[in-house]
């Protein structure tokens, strides 16, 4: 079975669950996410503003546009790229309808449930990301484990 598949089936559970209709900037957040799985350079890159930054887990991870590109290229260029499945979302528009910002929840086959939050602008019709940003839930309890192996591996 393909990701494509995976996607099609978990987003087609989700529809039949009772989710109300997509809004345009849940349409464009599912087909980003979508667009990496089929490592669809363009179009994946195309649903980010200019200007954008992404953020990834790792600290060293602040991109801007043309930095995640140069990152991205060769996994796309090789088919690979990576699938991260929208579990729940929550979605808010400015007054002024230019401006929105979101948090969801993702499923990823490595790294289990993840956070992304981020901010899209209406740019000519078109809403486009500005920033993204990945992380890694953490149990409270687990903080001073995982903190400590954090500060060893940066000694």
């Amino acid at each position: 079975m393909t990701r494509l598949h995976i996607f099609l089936i978990l987003a087609g559970l989700a529809i039949s669950s009772g989710v109300q209709a997509q809004s345009p900037i849940e349409s464009v957040l599912d087909d980003f996410h979508l667009a990496a799985s089929e490592a669809d350079y363009d179009r994946y890159f195309g649903h980010l503003a200019e200007e954008s930054i992404f953020l990834g887990t790792d600290i060293t991870e602040r991109w801007t546009k043309a930095e995640f590109q140069d990152y991205a290229r060769p996994h796309f260029s090789a088919g690979r790229g990576w699938t991260y499945i929208p579990k729940s979302r929550y979605v808010y528009v400015s007054p002024d309808g230019q401006t929105a910002w979101f948090d969801e929840i993702l499923n990823n086959d490595n790294f289990g449930d993840v956070r992304g939050t981020g901010t899209l602008i209406l740019e000519e019709d078109a809403w486009r990301i500005v920033q993204y940003h990945l992380t890694l839930p953490v149990p409270n309890d687990l903080i001073g484990k995982l903190v400590e192996m954090i500060n060893e591996q940066s000694e």
